[in-house]
């Protein structure tokens, strides 16, 4: 079995890629959102982080964190949060998808994909990068031609702060904005 390595980076900032057992689009389902909300709120009381950023897409989500100073586990976090999302969704009839005996053994569910990608964030520019990526990440899928016309993502909150024009990104209007370039954060991102 391979060793999978993990940042430990007391106070660090994050970026993650979960995705769902056999990428079922579920996610932007109004009752896995109340699922999501309840499970990540459950998992900050345990165990505190700040969500810096997030995109909520149909079969994965995209999101930075920040640890407090003196922590490093995001990995106990991600346990929780998806543990207590599946128990919630799969209470109230939410599917799940089909899993091997060896899965079963081992307790696993067929809601989430067993690993997730991390990624620290070093800096300032890296966490700019990380942002337009997730707050991009829509279009890149063909669900949204711009971010604002996606609800499932901070991006109206970065709005509201001042970190993007109401219009980044936006092709309203006839604009032809630039797409971003994503190529140096391809291999990092998880998908």
């Amino acid at each position: 079995m391979p060793n999978y390595r993990r940042a430990i980076v007391p106070g660090g900032t994050f970026f993650f890629t979960v995705v769902t057992e056999n990428r079922a689009r579920i996610l932007c389902d109004p009752f896995a959102r109340q699922c999501l909300r309840s499970a990540i709120q459950a998992t900050q009381e345990r165990w505190p982080f700040d969500i810096d950023a997030i995109v909520l897409l149909p079969d994965h989500l995209h999101t930075i964190w920040s640890l407090p100073d003196d922590d490093h586990d995001f990995s106990r976090r991600w346990a929780f949060l998806k543990k207590t999302f599946t128990r919630s969704w799969l209470a109230d009839g939410g599917r799940e998808q089909s899993t091997t005996a060896s899965r079963k053994k081992n307790r696993r569910r067929g809601v989430w994909q067993r690993r997730f990608w991390e990624r620290t964030v070093r800096n300032e520019k890296e966490f700019e990068r990380y942002c337009d990526y997730i707050h991009h990440n829509p279009i890149k899928h063909g669900l949204a031609t711009c971010p604002h016309a996606w609800e499932f993502s901070s991006f109206h909150r970065f709005v509201r702060e001042d970190y993007y024009e109401p219009d980044w990104q936006c092709v309203c209007q006839k604009r032809k904005p630039t797409p971003p370039d994503f190529d140096d954060l391809i291999d990092t991102v998880g998908e």
